[in-house]
């Protein structure tokens, strides 16, 4: 358990406030028809959650993309305007911790993905939301994505090495110097160290691609789906890694070889979000689609869980879990 001196950073399951989405803007990341096609996505997925009762914050770039956002959702899903520049809001937003009672804001230096895509307003939204929600912001002076770590509640954290030892991000910062400042800063004071992250992964390895906590520790984990999965050995020892460290490991099926101009993409249905009365699954038409998230409803049975296309999204680079970044319920 998390010592109470500490922040404590809650399960996503725990009771949420809203969910703050990002709305895709920009053509050079989705050429063609694929802008189009992902603000449709994105729009579906807000539309999906404000549906279920829990209040949205569709995050928009500018009075175009507002008109754009308008046109596509429901009335239940309330505009902000921000500046920003991918939508990657897991990565780029506020991870709200609880401290004493009180909501903390924390917000650390991010260096777009150790360098790839550093763009205008990304290194401030994460303040920017969180300012405007009226939430106090503490900034840490090391290196982190929120898509990197996934916790269970009770200061148990799961990472990749790939991402969080990976010399772009903190080269001046040991394995025991990373736990410290997670400890400090969010309250996780014992780390599960996966090895690599998916294939073709952007972001070095990003956790939430690849196993997420579904109740105190217990971990869900892709299992290979045919012999042309390239992350079976990926899926196997992380599953062995939780296993040996003493967790509760329950496997689902994994998307299998999605390509897009002859690249292997890095599809995962452990991309989910986890909001207060349903869970979202990422679709890509692949065959395992029903079964991923019929795997997964059952790991939520006080949830509905739905599946929702993704496959424009994911050209862009990430999923519905990187385009948001959830609220928790404020005490009293």
């Amino acid at each position: 358990m998390a010592s109470n001196t500490l922040p404590r950073l809650r399960a996503e399951w725990e009771p949420q406030e809203w969910l703050w989405i990002g709305f895709p803007h920009l053509a050079q990341e989705w050429p063609g028809d694929l802008l189009a096609r992902a603000q449709e996505q994105i729009a579906a997925f807000a539309n999906a959650v404000a549906d279920s009762g829990q209040p949205v914050r569709l995050v928009v770039r500018d009075a175009v993309n507002m008109a754009r956002a308008r046109e596509l959702i429901n009335d239940a899903v309330v505009l902000e305007r921000q500046r920003y520049g991918d939508i990657w809001l897991r990565d780029t937003g506020p991870i709200v911790t609880l401290k004493k009672g009180s909501p903390l804001a924390a917000r650390f230096g991010f260096n777009g993905w150790g360098g790839k895509y550093l763009m205008h307003g990304d290194q401030s939204i994460g303040a920017d939301l969180a300012e405007n929600a009226g939430l106090p912001v503490k900034t840490s002076n090391w290196v982190l994505e929120g898509g990197a770590i996934d916790t269970d509640g009770n200061g148990l954290a799961v990472t990749t090495e790939q991402c969080l030892l990976n010399p772009n991000r903190n080269p001046n910062m040991s394995r025991a110097d990373i736990e410290s400042a997670l400890a400090n800063d969010l309250g996780l004071t014992r780390v599960l160290w996966l090895g690599e992250g998916l294939i073709n992964d952007h972001t070095d390895g990003h956790v939430d691609n690849l196993a997420r906590f579904v109740g105190e520790a217990h971990l869900a984990v892709p299992e290979a789906s045919g012999q042309d999965d390239h992350n079976a050995a990926i899926y196997a020892d992380a599953a062995a890694r939780a296993l040996a460290f003493g967790l509760k490991v329950s496997r689902f099926p994994s998307v299998g070889a999605i390509k897009r101009d002859g690249s292997i993409e890095p599809a995962s249905y452990a991309n989910f979000v986890i909001t207060s009365r349903l869970v979202v699954v990422p679709v890509f038409g692949a065959p395992n689609d029903d079964d991923a998230v019929a795997a997964i409803a059952a790991l939520f049975p006080d949830r509905r869980t739905i599946g929702l296309p993704a496959a424009a999204v994911l050209a862009g680079g990430g999923g519905f879990h990187c385009a948001s970044m959830h609220m928790p319920q404020l005490p009293g």
